[in-house]
């Protein structure tokens, strides 16, 4: 396993330290932090979605204009879109891998458009039901390419910060969506659910618009045999345009020569996760990551809130809406603060803290549901929300941000489009059975649904002190060592054992290709 000692003050790449980058003080790197704003908002169309709904099935101006749908349409209203992501999701890493980062946002903003366009004329369930399909499908293809530009686009001293910051922004789109709608409350017309439908369409209007001043992926320039333009974004973001600079240099150096190994080993392909122990291990990350982080009991909250209210006497509107709102500003505060802690505390400790307080909360939020069912005392349902509160402080120190930061970064190039497919197919899995199942689990048990996550919390506590491990203070291309060891794939100054060897035999294999090509040219002559 690789030395992630750094001295205070300095991170590393290739085995050398260089001291810290003050970002806001260096044109270019300021401007592309910001250009990657338009980037993040993605995440930010994703989480104004699921409050939407949720804020949506609180008016009663559209629960009147769709007849009052049961629970399971409430289900569907959700569970289509997560359908839709995972249709797309087996066509996404060779959009973001064949056409470049950038082409993956705009076609899946495109097509995100076009389904609120969709949703916003709804005239029935059926209709809005097929928007909500198209908007999970564009979703999927969008979400499929913004992380992966970040992660290699970012500064490696930065790429923990703002790839964690990535799935943060969920909840800038969730406040806007939650209190445009308690606002919209007050519209007695149709115009209370179809004007928060029609401004889901701003993020997206505002990426198609924005995202071709952001720098391509270097990595993906090296991958499709432009390696000067991948130095030249390289120079421009991480040293203000000196193609000599050292780090430049040797992060150019590692990119070119792992890219060429992993292409040289043909590890490309989609089982290619299920062939040896390192990608075995990462996989069940992937998968474990993507459940843990739908199957927590955030989904009760996430898009069901209104029946976990109501089960505790709070049943007016507006009451429901500003709860609602409130624990959305708290979740964008604790779940950003969180990401400056990344590489401090650590990605193993910060998902040990955040599941272990999660079950705690789950237990007395449980506890408290069971007492109000009992005796209607109204203490215990003012329990059950703060318990909401203190649920989601938890959840937030971890699997809100590092969902996505955590496992793009422990996937090698060749297989991070892909990998992080598997990771979110099993989103939307969860997803769909727990957006559809939810509902009507409350609506038949209770209370007593809540006994399953309290259980299911300690299996993903266990997993997680199992198999999840260190990556922090590690270069993007490192990180291979921690799951690979003397097997890993790694070029450049930081080369493994195995990829000094199959550097060597490409160059051997160059020059006798280069050799065989003048004695066939002299020939010729």
């Amino acid at each position: 396993m690789a030395d992630t000692t750094v001295t205070a003050g300095h991170f590393r790449v290739a085995g050398k330290e260089f001291p810290h980058v003050a970002w806001w003080n260096l044109p270019h790197l300021r401007t592309t932090y910001f250009l990657l704003f338009f980037v993040v908002l993605t995440s930010a169309t994703n989480g104004y979605d699921g409050s939407m709904v949720n804020g949506l099935l609180s008016l009663k101006q559209f629960k009147n204009y769709m007849h009052n749908p049961s629970g399971s349409i409430k289900g569907l209203f959700s569970g289509i879109m997560f359908l839709g992501s995972l249709l797309a999701l087996p066509i996404t890493p060779y959009i973001a891998d064949g056409l470049g980062r950038r082409w993956g946002i705009c076609i899946g903003s495109s097509i995100m458009i076009f389904a609120v366009i969709l949703q916003s004329a709804s005239v029935n369930f059926q209709m809005f039901i097929a928007a909500r399909f198209f908007l999970g499908f564009g979703v999927a293809i969008a979400h499929g390419s913004a992380p992966l530009l970040i992660t290699e686009l970012c500064h490696p001293q930065h790429r923990a910060i703002f790839t964690t910051i990535y799935n943060t922004t969920w909840y800038i789109g969730s406040i806007v969506a939650a209190w445009l709608t308690f606002g919209t409350n007050h519209i007695d017309s149709q115009w209370s659910w179809r004007i928060p439908s029609i401004i889901q369409a701003f993020p997206s209007l505002l990426q198609i618009s924005c995202v071709w001043f952001v720098p391509e992926s270097p990595r993906w320039y090296v991958s499709k045999g432009q390696p000067e333009k991948a130095l030249a974004v390289l120079a421009k973001v991480h040293a203000e345009g000196n193609a000599e600079d050292e780090l430049v240099l040797l992060e150019y150096e590692e990119i070119r020569e792992t890219l060429a190994i992993e292409k040289e080993a043909e590890t490309t392909g989609w089982l290619e996760l299920f062939k040896t122990k390192g990608n075995r291990h990462r996989l069940a990350i992937l998968l474990s990551a993507g459940l843990f982080s739908q199957w927590s009991g955030n989904g009760l909250v996430s898009y069901y809130m209104t029946g976990v209210l109501d089960d505790i006497g709070i049943t007016d509107p507006n009451t429901q809406l500003v709860i609602n709102g409130c624990l959305n500003i708290w979740n964008c505060i604790v779940a950003t603060t969180m990401c400056f802690f990344v590489d401090k505390v650590g990605r193993r400790k910060l998902f040990l803290i955040s599941t272990s307080g999660m079950m705690g909360c789950f237990i007395v939020w449980t506890i408290c549901s069971e007492r109000y069912n009992a005796t209607k005392n109204h203490a215990n349902g003012s329990a059950v929300v703060a318990m909401i509160y203190l649920y989601y402080t938890f959840y937030n120190t971890a699997w809100s941000g590092l969902l996505v930061g955590y496992t793009v970064e422990i996937l090698p190039f060749s297989i991070r489009a892909k990998g992080m497919c598997y990771m979110f197919a099993m989103v939307d899995i969860a997803l769909f059975f727990n957006t559809y199942v939810n509902p009507i689990a409350l609506n038949h048990i209770g209370w007593k649904y809540y006994i399953v996550y309290c259980v299911w919390l300690a299996a993903e506590l266990a997993f997680v002190y199992v198999f999840y491990i260190e990556t922090r203070n590690t270069p993007l291309e490192e990180i291979v060592r921690h799951f690979d060891g003397d097997a890993a794939l790694l070029g450049g100054a930081a080369a493994t054992q195995k990829g000094r060897i199959l550097e060597q035999e490409i160059q051997e294999k160059e020059h006798k290709n280069a050799t065989t090509h003048v004695q066939e040219h002299s020939v010729g002559m």
